[in-house]
C-alpha cells in the first residue's frame, strides 16, 4: 500500500516495528478512558504475538493504519472497521497517543485523511464513529472533518455521541 499523505500526518499500514509504541498506548490509562475500554493487561511479550498473528493474517472487514509526522515519527493510529459494503458504510477510530500532538491539528488531519482515502478509494456512502459524549475535545475536532451529530448511543456501559460524514457533504467540502 502507498503512503496516504495529509497536511501534517502520513498515514501508512502498520509494521511489527509499531508494536511497543502501541503497547505502551494501550496500557495507559488515560487513553483508556479516552477510548472507553480498560488499560491493557497483558505482557508485552503476548502482546508482540497477538499483534504478529494479526499482522500475518489480516481481517476483511478491518484496515489499521499507523499515524506519522511528516518525518517519520508514529504518534498515533486510525482504523476503519465494520465495513458493510452493502450499506455501502464503515465506522473510523482514531488515537493521537503522542501527547505532544494533541490540540496541535494532528488528529483532525489524520481524520481528514483517512476520510479522504475512504471515499477516493470505495462507493461507501457514509462513515460514521462514535465519540464519548463528554470528550468535547474529540467532537469539536470530528465537526471540523464534517461529521455532524445523528444521536446519542449507550454501548458497554458508556454514553456516546454517534456521528457522521455522508459523501455527499464530504465532496461539497472538499470541491
Amino acid at each position: 500500500m502507498k503512503l496516504i499523505q495529509g497536511r501534517l500526518i502520513t498515514l501508512r499500514e502498520k509494521h511489527l516495528d509499531d508494536a511497543y509504541q502501541d503497547y505502551q498506548w494501550r496500557i495507559d490509562e488515560e487513553l483508556a478512558t479516552l477510548d472507553a475500554t480498560t488499560p491493557l493487561r497483558m505482557s508485552y511479550d503476548n502482546y508482540l504475538r497477538l499483534i504478529e498473528d494479526e499482522l500475518r493474517r489480516p481481517v476483511p472487514w478491518s484496515r489499521r493504519f499507523a499515524i506519522d509526522t511528516h518525518d517519520g515519527k508514529l504518534i498515533g493510529n486510525c482504523m476503519y472497521y465494520d465495513i458493510d459494503t452493502i450499506r455501502k458504510q464503515t465506522e473510523i477510530g482514531i488515537l493521537i497517543g503522542d501527547r505532544e500532538y494533541w490540540n496541535k491539528g494532528y488528529g483532525t488531519d489524520a481524520v481528514d485523511t483517512i476520510c479522504r482515502y475512504i471515499f477516493e478509494s470505495t462507493d461507501f456512502k457514509k462513515i460514521y464513529l462514535h465519540t464519548l459524549i463528554w470528550n468535547t475535545r474529540a467532537q469539536k475536532s470530528f465537526g471540523k472533518s464534517g461529521f455532524e451529530y445523528v444521536r446519542e448511543v449507550r454501548k458497554e456501559g458508556y454514553d456516546f455521541l454517534l456521528m457522521e460524514l455522508l459523501r455527499e457533504k464530504w465532496e461539497n467540502m472538499n470541491t
